[in-house]
């Protein structure tokens, strides 16, 4: 005679056996956290890799697509179908301006909240163009198939779709080799490569060691194939990144962290030979291992540093991810208080650009952020005081990055140098 447990367990497989789920039906679905969330359901798929099991692919409605996953069936709440309004009304809470009291909040802290909780902006909220760009690469990007890579002893959970060839592309998860980053589909095929692969650090020149840390320039034309498998690993963590297969015009910066095993990658920046528009970075990953550690702020300190050498002001390349927007705000932050903490008389902007190789431009916004700068007689003008600065600096935000010790640095300007950038004058 069976038990209650065994009941249970015939009574939800009855349940699962009645209900159909499919593509574009909505349903409160359990998301990794244990928070239950309105989902739409994107596409279905029999995954080999857990025996064949049906799995679903959510997007969980007003949060960024990152967070979109393959689940199974036991993560639905199968009771309770959503409808279409409840979206709506996820978005509502989602970008009503209050903090959830009686006391409304401002735009600009709407704005830092969004990007901290990586709430998606609504194409309402885009202006027409990019309303159409991004609808059009939502279509191309829409499912993310590959759910994990491995590489070395991390396994790491993607958050975007990577155009890989179509027989690894498919797969629910890739094995990556940490060192040369040829990826596989097999764990086998993954095994026999670490025994055989030779490579113990990335190719091209080591421009920088102090200690465990590491840094090496790659060129993109010297070192094509490596170039391209740094790419399409990196889209499994950018959403907005169109660099793929053209390396060729981009040099990469791979910061490694070095053992008796080897130099292990951590992350990277790319950035064009020549720029016409005066960019010092293309596209700059920290792997989500090493994150909050220091390492995305020591590889934008990087860039400038290298630009200071080549006597250039830069800008990363726009659009950033909402990550890179808070990592370069807050790099940009304390490098600006630093210096107005120690320096004593009159500072201008271009003063502050000059010293830093930052833009005039990315300098008055972070001032504004900080509430620093006035707009005065057809200029902005720097008010500070050191209490100001004081306050700011203590805030855990601007945590002190890992420095760059130049005398580290081995590396020299090319040659014929950046035409179109914009000259330090």
């Amino acid at each position: 005679m069976p038990n209650s447990g065994e009941k249970m367990i015939h009574s939800l497989e009855n349940d699962l056996d009645d209900v159909n789920v499919e593509i574009g039906d909505n349903y409160l679905v359990r998301r990794s956290d244990g928070a239950w969330h309105a989902a739409e359901v994107i596409q279905t798929r029999l995954n080999d890799q857990i025996g064949g099991r049906a799995e679903y692919y959510v997007h969980y409605k007003g949060f960024n697509r990152r967070l979109d996953e393959w689940v199974e069936i036991d993560r639905f709440d199968l009771k309770t179908r959503t409808e279409e309004t409840t979206s709506k009304e996820v978005h509502s809470s989602l970008t009503d301006l209050s903090d959830g009291t009686d006391r409304k909040i401002t735009r600009n802290q709407k704005r830092k909240h969004d990007e901290i909780n990586h709430v998606q902006k609504t194409y309402a909220e885009m202006d027409p163009t990019t309303a159409a760009l991004e609808k059009e690469h939502e279509a191309i990007t829409k499912v993310k198939y590959i759910d994990k890579v491995q590489i070395g002893k991390y396994e790491i959970d993607t958050w975007y779709f990577s155009p890989y060839p179509e027989e690894y592309g498919k797969q629910s998860k890739l094995w990556v080799c940490e060192y040369c980053l040829k990826y596989m589909r097999l764990e086998k095929s993954f095994r026999y490569h670490q025994g055989q692969c030779t490579w113990r650090h990335p190719p091209g020149k080591e421009i920088y060691r102090r200690g465990t840390i590491s840094v090496f320039e790659v060129d993109g034309r010297d070192h094509k194939i490596y170039c391209q498998n740094i790419c399409l690993l990196a889209k499994l963590f950018l959403d907005h990144k169109t660099l793929y297969f053209d390396v060729e015009p981009f040099l990469f910066y791979i910061l490694t962290e070095v053992d008796r095993h080897g130099c292990h990658m951590v992350g990277y920046f790319s950035k064009e030979k020549e720029s016409p528009d005066g960019n010092n970075l293309a596209c700059i990953l920290t792997l989500p291992p090493f994150q909050r550690k220091g390492h995305g702020k020591f590889l934008i300190a990087f860039s400038y540093e290298l630009s200071k050498m080549e006597g250039l002001v830069g800008s990363p390349e726009k659009p950033l991810s909402d990550l890179g927007k808070l990592s370069y705000r807050s790099y940009w932050s304390w490098v600006l208080l630093e210096i107005l903490r120690d320096f004593r008389g009159t500072l201008s902007i271009k003063d502050l650009s000059e010293m830093t190789s930052i833009t005039q431009t990315d300098i008055i916004q972070t001032l504004q952020s900080l509430n620093m700068v006035k707009y005065w007689k057809g200029q902005h003008v720097i008010c500070v005081t050191p209490k100001l600065v004081e306050e700011h600096l203590k805030s855990a935000q601007y945590k002190r990055p890992i420095t760059i010790d130049t005398s580290c640095l081995r590396w020299e300007p090319p040659k014929k140098g950046m035409k179109a950038a914009k000259k330090v004058t």
